[in-house]
């Protein structure tokens, strides 16, 4: 089998610099500089085939970030073998960054004096994209997401939503063979993100790309991705059906309710309490009584607005993590 994706024993190990508080840890650590070594990534192996929708999941500082730069080239690993596309991805050669592409939720590729047009125009000569190809590309990609409206609108007067969808246009002009997603719908609207969601299904389906997606919402995952990969540690703690992962894993559902007025509320047999006050209440409840649980706040607080939330991924973690120990 001919992985587009493949590492063995990839390992990154930062060290950092400790200075003792002070004027005196200062000049101390002039003559006597102490370090200490943190693991992002322990011995990971990882073999993407060409194609796949592939969820990279786990808690703040598992390490999903640093893999990902490894991946793309941005720091190169401590030891171990990676291979993307056939390349060493830290040698960062050209031929290699014009076929894949990154898009981080927290950080824009855009230029936000600039409209999207003029930006995608700039992608255009830095990829040397053929005319015929970038047009072709940009209209079907500004269909798929419906947002010809505001191509010619300054990036920095779109709503989050929008230039998101910008985002993923700009990473897409180019073909890429890989697209590498960090938390691609973090600070969204639901509608904003099954708009992405079904934008992101439609790229993997009708150009083949492969897809490697972190995210901490499990409607991303769940309905993207057939296989996920669950990071701990540094450490990969699963790697398999996404379905299969949830049904084991996923036991308990989050409920929040809001009641008017000042309300004593009563935790329901069975349930857990996560936060409570005079006007809320956060439970969480088994997957299997979850319906009937909901049903008798309904019936007995008629509640001013209540929410049903998928069980977090750090607990989901927490859980496999344990398991494999």
């Amino acid at each position: 089998m001919q992985y587009i994706i493949s590492t063995q024993g990839l390992t990154k190990v930062f060290r950092r610099f400790v200075k003792e508080p002070g004027l005196a840890g200062s000049v101390k650590s002039l003559f006597h500089r102490r370090f200490t070594e943190k693991t992002a990534v322990d011995n990971f192996e990882l073999n993407i085939e060409p194609g796949e929708f592939v969820g990279l999941i786990g808690p703040n500082g598992a390490g999903k970030t640093t893999l990902i730069k490894m991946l793309t080239g941005i720091i190169a690993p401590t030891s171990g073998n990676i291979s993307v596309m056939g390349y060493y991805p830290n040698k960062l050669e050209n031929a290699f960054k014009k076929q894949y592409a990154v898009v981080m939720g927290q950080k824009s590729q855009l230029i936000y004096d600039l409209t999207a047009s003029d930006t995608f125009l700039l992608f255009k000569e830095m990829y040397e994209i053929p005319d015929d190809v970038y047009k072709k590309n940009l209209g079907i990609l500004t269909q798929l997401f419906d947002s010809s409206d505001y191509l010619d609108v300054q990036v920095r007067t779109l709503s989050l939503g929008e230039r998101m969808k910008m985002e993923l246009v700009t990473a897409l002009l180019h073909n890429p063979k890989i697209l590498f997603l960090d938390e691609p719908t973090i600070g969204l609207d639901a509608p904003a993100q099954r708009s992405i969601r079904n934008f992101l299904s439609e790229v993997n389906r009708i150009n083949g790309t492969t897809i490697l997606l972190t995210s901490h919402y499990m409607e991303d995952v769940r309905s993207l991705c057939q296989r996920s990969i669950v990071v701990g540690d540094g450490k990969k703690v699963y790697d398999g059906d996404t379905g299969k992962l949830f049904d084991s894993y996923q036991t308990h559902k989050k409920i929040t309710v809001r009641f008017e007025h000042e309300t004593v509320f009563v935790l329901p047999n069975g349930c857990g309490l996560l936060e409570q006050n005079r006007n809320k209440a956060v439970i969480t409840v088994p997957k299997e009584i979850s319906g009937a649980v909901l049903q008798s706040i309904l019936n007995d607080y008629s509640p001013s607005d209540i929410s049903i939330e998928e069980e977090d991924i750090g607990i989901i973690v927490e859980k496999i993590y344990g398991d494999t120990k």
